[in-house]
């Protein structure tokens, strides 16, 4: 099988895994619950679960990306990562919904479907960006119950404190909040303050998935702050990777409009070195996040041909 069928075949196994975990559709609340499912369920590489999954294997996971089939016992760690893989999901999804909204980045189309606030009005859309977020604690919280050991509690309670910070306010929406605010003072926008919109906005998820794998299968505070930094890297790269692309590709290969960055005057890393330096440091931030997961004891080869298809992505 190769990598790209295995990844499909993984996204797959997510999906399955993520649906036990969505809110029925029923009672005064049901409107609210199909805009969650609706945003939920819209498709996606999934790639914040894999990391997840990917990164606990690294320390003995056994990549089981679903709590069971109800024919083996699953164990304490596969139990709780599945269910902190949903959390995650369910957060990015909020984030999502919240972005398109008329507000934000008012876009009526995401992953080829019709938007949640399109669909089921903007009152609805923020009630349901709002639910998926309280939704994913809701979620996370449960792994305690699962927990038999003081050591089994310490992990979920570590994976908890994770989610939070890198989903709030000195996390994603720390970020977002960043990326406003340059969008008003364009002019005032530093090469610090991009990296921090882009720390913080992309890289942040990316870390609570690396790190909260780890985590639950035990890994060292030295381990976990290894995976943050590569993260970190992956986060980085990839957002340069994506401003180099709206200058080099083409609206057939990427699927979207090209030079919409220096259209809208928005400025970038591309902007502000150029092609050549961009590319450089794109290279040089993947080597060394792939020289931090080759030094673990066990290698993930899946995860480091993950990490390099989404750095040098051509879409």
């Amino acid at each position: 099988m190769n990598f790209k069928d295995e990844m499909r075949q993984r996204a797959e196994q997510i999906e399955e895994a993520l649906r036990k975990y969505l809110p029925a559709e029923e009672g005064y609340q049901k409107k609210v619950a199909e805009a969650m499912n609706y945003s939920v369920t819209a498709g996606g590489k999934r790639l914040r679960p894999m990391l997840m999954a990917e990164s606990a294997a690294l320390f003995g996971g056994s990549r089981q990306y679903s709590p069971g089939d109800g024919s083996v016992e699953a164990t304490f760690s596969e139990r709780a990562l599945s269910i902190f893989m949903a959390s995650l999901e369910m957060i990015h999804n909020y984030s999502l919904v919240h972005d398109d909204l008329p507000a934000m980045d008012n876009d009526e189309y995401r992953r080829g479907r019709k938007t949640t606030h399109v669909v089921y009005g903007e009152g609805m859309a923020v009630l349901a960006g709002d639910s998926l977020l309280n939704y994913a604690f809701e979620t996370a919280v449960t792994a305690f119950e699962d927990a038999k050991s003081v050591e089994e509690y310490r992990r979920v309670a570590a994976a908890m404190k994770i989610l939070s910070g890198k989903a709030g306010m000195y996390g994603m929406i720390g970020g977002q909040c960043a990326d406003l605010e340059a969008e008003e003072s364009k002019d005032a926008v530093t090469e610090d303050m991009l990296l921090f919109i882009h720390e913080h906005k992309t890289a942040a998820l990316i870390q609570a998935a690396m790190m909260i794998g780890a985590v639950l299968m035990g890994a060292s505070e030295e381990e976990v702050a290894a995976l943050e930094k590569c993260a970190y890297n992956i986060g980085i790269a990839f957002q340069i990777q994506d401003d180099i692309l709206d200058v080099t590709s083409s609206l057939e290969i990427l699927g979207k409009p090209v030079g919409s960055d220096e259209k809208n005057h928005k400025l970038t890393y591309v902007a502000m070195h150029g092609l050549e330096e961009s590319k450089k440091q794109v290279r040089e931030m993947s080597e060394e996040a792939l020289r931090i997961l080759s030094s673990f004891p066990q290698r993930n080869l899946f995860l480091e041909e993950l990490v390099e298809q989404l750095i040098y992505r051509e879409k």
